[in-house]
Order: structure tokens, then sequence, then C-alpha cells
């Protein structure tokens, strides 16, 4: 969580967050100060979690259940996060099985195992049962687990337990491993934690009776397939408990699919009726104003004082503390008035997507409040312009490309 004070009003951004201590990290801490603003994480709208005792026994049911039976499990992944947290579940469970000695158990992603170096590095920062496991040995130097590099080390031979990203199956080593095992239904599919509206990973929570492949044909799913949240994001009654704590009277809900947090936000506003909380959920983008009665006195400095402004006029530019005072210029005037530097970075990307680029805008309209079309004559093509920062060109019938 990050608080900022911004010329005497607070604001907190609490970012993915749960109150909830898991497997291996501490529960997030309750603030010192109570926020003026409070932007909130909305992941699960009004969802509530299973408790941890619950999840991790249906994670090893499940896993030791298809196991037994002679099937392999995938487990689609973040790098971060929740994937450590499971890895020390398996080990644990490993150790104290025997009878699975012998099944391996894998994780493939490269950013994983590079990051496998953080966790194993700072334990201190880790909670109370994981620092009294250092003292014997490294919880994080799994006895059980090896890391994959590629579909093309695997020796896909009896069961075997695969943990694998993207989460989403997009792309990469899940997906094809997916697509490998989804038609028999001895395997099993354990999705972790949040998945994004229209991926395959999303697509597979409804268990349809069958899947596109990558190359445009379609299989069977035949494969067992189970939802166990293991998500860091915070739920409603965390939410609910969260908001009661600190008592914002501004919140802006944020980090959320939109009917989710629509119905979050209706539910903070008849769980906390006799308070006197504005609970705002904008767009992508959306801009949102909020006046607070302040006596601070604040400088405006190079550019932005060359002109005195008009009564009831906005003043734009970057509000820099220095000592005890406060001053406000404009952004190309820092290095000027600060010893705080600027640069501009352009970047381009090219994607590929093969479908009607029309489509594409429509969509995204209905993601961003402002998607504005572009003259050919400055474009030189189709394309579109997403709030003004991100240009959207049309390359060719299977391609298009990203300008910032």
């Amino acid at each position: 969580m990050f608080m900022a004070d911004i010329a005497g009003v607070r604001v907190l951004y609490t970012g993915d967050y749960s109150r909830k201590e898991d497997c291996h990290l501490c529960a997030a801490e309750i603030p010192q100060f109570s926020p003026d603003i409070c932007k909130i994480e909305s992941t699960y709208g009004v969802q509530l979690h299973q408790t941890r005792n619950v999840r991790e026994k249906s994670f090893t049911d499940v896993i030791h259940s298809t196991i037994s039976q002679g099937g392999c499990v995938l487990i689609p992944a973040f790098a971060l996060g929740s994937t450590q947290e499971l890895l020390l579940i398996l080990d644990e469970y490993w150790s104290n099985h025997p009878e699975l000695h012998n099944i391996p158990i894998y994780y493939a992603s490269p950013l994983a195992k590079r990051c496998m170096a953080v966790y194993q590095t700072y334990i201190n920062s880790m909670n109370e049962r994981i620092r009294k496991q250092f003292e014997n040995s490294n919880p994080f130097d799994f006895k059980s687990i090896s890391p994959l590099k590629s579909i093309e080390n695997f020796n896909d031979v009896g069961p075997s337990v695969v943990m694998a990203s993207p989460i989403s199956l997009q792309s990469e080593l899940s997906r094809q491993l997916f697509e490998i095992w989804c038609s028999d239904k001895k395997n099993a599919f354990v999705i972790p934690g949040y998945v994004v509206e229209g991926t395959l990973a999303k697509t597979i929570i409804n268990e349809p009776k069958e899947v596109t492949l990558m190359n445009g044909l379609t299989a069977p799913l035949n494969m067992q397939v189970h939802y166990i949240s293991f998500s860091a994001h915070s739920d409603f009654a965390q939410t609910s408990t969260f908001r009661k704590e600190l008592m914002p009277p501004n919140i802006i809900l944020v980090h959320g699919e939109a009917n989710e947090m629509g119905r979050l936000k209706q539910k903070l506003i008849t769980q906390f009726a006799d308070r006197n909380t504005k609970i705002i959920s904008p767009k992508n983008c959306q801009s949102v104003e909020m006046h607070f009665n302040s006596e601070k006195m604040e400088k405006t400095i190079g550019r932005l004082a060359e002109k005195t402004p008009e009564v009831g006029e906005t003043v734009s530019g970057l509000l820099v503390k220095k000592a005890f005072t406060y001053q406000i210029m404009a952004p190309d005037d820092l290095h000027v008035f600060s010893q705080v530097s600027t640069a501009n970075i352009f970047q381009r990307i090219t994607i590929a997507y093969s479908g009607a680029f029309g489509v594409l805008k429509h969509r995204l309209k209905q993601m961003f409040e402002s998607v504005e079309s572009l003259p050919d004559e400055e474009s030189k093509g189709p394309a579109f312009r997403v709030h003004e920062r991100l240009t959207v060109k049309y390359e060719s019938g299977k391609h298009i490309s990203l300008h910032w």
C-alpha cells in the first residue's frame, strides 16, 4: 500500500492486498492514519474467499486423487505470489506422503525461477511460520520440485504435476501442455486464481464440451476442471472490514471488472448508508475530481508564473514540495527549479491480430472513455488514439501496431 500526502490531503492506494495471512506472507497492515481518499481494489467485488485450510485441503485432495488414478495435473499460475505459495504447499505435502516421492513436480516459469532467489534471501519479510522453518532449512529450497525450461525438456511419461505460466493459457508452456492433456479424463486442470474475461482459462471455468486449439482445430475437454482460488486479492469481507477500520470519507474503486465493481459499490453504499461516504467507480482512464477546502499557499514558478490566471481558471502543473514550501511548475521546468529531471521515451510494439479493425475499436470504446479516429494524412492508414496517449494503427490483415 502507498499513502501519499498532497498538500495536506492523504491519498491511500491499496494496490493488490489481502488482510488474511497466507502460507508465506503476512496480512496487509492497517495504515496508521486514516486517508481522505482511499483507492481500493475491487477485483472480486462481493465474492467471498474460502478459508486457507479449506482451499489448501481441496487443492491437495484434487492433486492426490488425480495422481492416484494415473493422471497429470496442470496448474496455470502467475510467476509471482501464488506460485511460491502453491510450491510451498506441494513440497510440504509431498514430504508428508512417501507414496508420492516418485511423482515429479515441475514449475515452468523463467521469471519465477529468477525470482526464487529473492524469496530465498528475504526470509525476514515472510510470516512467522516461514521464519521458524528457516531455523532448520530454507523452505524455498524445494526437495520435491524441479524447474522446467521448455516442453522439449519434459518427459511426459506417467503421472506428474506441472505449474506453468501464464495463468490465462493464451500461449507458452501452460497452453502447450493443456492442449496435450485436455482430452484425457484422467487429467486435472486446477485454476488457482483470478482469470481475465476473454481468455481461454476463463472459458474453461464454464467447462465447455470442446476447446479451440492454437492451430484452429477443436478438441474435446475431458479433463477435470477445478477452480480453487489462492488469489492475493481482497474479497468482500476484507474490503468491508478494511473500510470500517479506516473510515475514509472518499472511496474510489479500481482494478475490477465493471459488473463486479458495480455490485461492490451498491453493497458498500447499502452497508454504510448511515455514513457520509462518497463512493466512486470510474471507468478506465476516467478523470475523477475531488475538492477539498484547504488554506495552503503554493507558488507558481517558471512558465506557469508568466501569466496571471483569471478568477476560477484552473492552473495545471506539477506540485513539488521543497523543504516546507510547495511550488507548482510545468513539467518542462522540473530540471530548472528542482533536482528532478525528465525524459521522453517512445515505444512501439507489433501484435498479431486477424480480426476486424473496426471491431477492435468498438470493444475499446466500451472499456475506455476516449477513443478517437485519426485522419489518414496524419496516421498514413486506419488508426485511432486512446485517451490521447496510445495510438493503435492497422498494419495489415494480420498485424496491428501500438505506439505510445
